[in-house]
């Protein structure tokens, strides 16, 4: 269902708005805008040495009060925005967040393509003394320091996947899944068969699953695709069902990325945060360099989901109001 079908379902009359309906878009969009407000903060604590919000009412100085005016802003920036659009339906605000989620996950999709190919390939030149002939000496001994290459190497691949995802559509989880497939057989292959094995082809797997694993449960939450205890929901009426799918929104889904992003990227020690700050990689030596990365999967997991929870609270509020231009699923429910 597109904006502009669903326009078209309402036009016989004004959008029947309620404060209910006002207030929660600006809960959902508060949520969002919150997120990613957490997301600068993080960046800024970590990356740039800044003191933080709550330095604020402790003579933080400028620099934490503007963090803290950041937080603000996520919140009242969502309500100003919904005040001057209250014709804006739920569905139409629900395929917006639909179309961000989808955005995050296409440019994680990319981001992983591009960086396991591309360090899947420096690993084999490096562990079979290739890289030098290619690169140089001086290159090739950067190229060894996780530092170096997650700068001049990673990044700019991320960044590069990033606008890739503006300018396609496909969501690549088929393609992801024929890579991983690619790669385990080729570790059948030259295993069994040429007797060759290099930490690095391990490592490629896991990176690509670890992303197909973490990166389509925002898609499959929009399609149902999730495996739901349905004892009493399949029985419910779609009100009824729209009713249970708000709350579970927002106090089991929302509240469970929350606390992803709050304990791993909380503080410098945390699970995400620390293997981001060093660059980590594992002990395998020759292998891939990509370790600090599977550990911000889960936090484009966690980003995804909330947003993609947010607009599913709002299509499900839409249901148990029963509006019209409820979408169709692409893919049968799951159960």
């Amino acid at each position: 269902m597109t904006v502009s079908e669903t326009a078209e379902a309402v036009a016989e009359g004004p959008y029947d708005y309620s404060a209910a309906t006002l207030g929660l878009r600006a809960l959902a969009w508060a949520i969002v805008c919150g997120t990613f407000a957490f997301l600068i903060n993080v960046y800024l604590n970590f990356w740039q040495g800044w003191p933080g919000a709550g330095a604020a009412t402790t003579g933080g100085g400028g620099r934490a009060v503007a963090q803290l005016l950041s937080y603000v802003a996520a919140v009242l920036v969502p309500i100003i925005f919904v005040l001057r659009s209250k014709q804006t339906t739920l569905r139409d605000d629900g395929l917006a967040l639909d179309k961000m989620a989808r955005y995050i996950i296409r440019a994680a999709f990319w981001m992983a393509l591009f960086v396991g190919l591309v360090d899947m390939v420096i690993s084999f030149l490096r562990v079979e003394g290739l890289l030098a002939s290619v690169v140089g000496e001086s290159l090739t001994t950067q190229l060894g320091r996780s530092q170096f290459r997650g700068t001049y190497v990673h990044i700019p691949l991320v960044l590069l996947a990033l606008v890739v995802a503006a300018f396609t559509r496909t969501l690549g989880f088929t393609w992801l899944t024929l890579l991983v497939v690619v790669a385990e057989l080729q570790i059948v292959i030259t295993r069994f068969i040429f007797s060759y094995e290099q930490a690095f082809m391990g490592d490629l797997v896991r990176f690509w699953y670890a992303g197909l694993f973490l990166f389509a449960s925002a898609y499959t939450l929009i399609e149902e695709g999730h495996v739901r205890v349905d004892v009493l929901y399949a029985g419910f009426q779609q009100r009824t069902k729209g009713l249970v799918n708000v709350i579970g929104s927002l106090f089991l889904g929302i509240s469970l990325c929350w606390v992803i992003l709050v304990l791993g990227m909380g503080g410098k020690s945390a699970i995400i945060t620390s293997p981001l700050l060093t660059f980590e990689v594992s002990q395998s030596g020759f292998g891939m360099y990509v370790k600090y990365l599977m550990a911000s999967f889960l936090a484009i997991f966690a980003v995804s989901m909330m947003v993609q929870f947010a607009g599913y609270m709002l299509e499900a509020y839409a249901d148990y109001r029963g509006d019209p231009g409820k979408r169709k699923l692409e893919s049968a429910p799951s159960h």
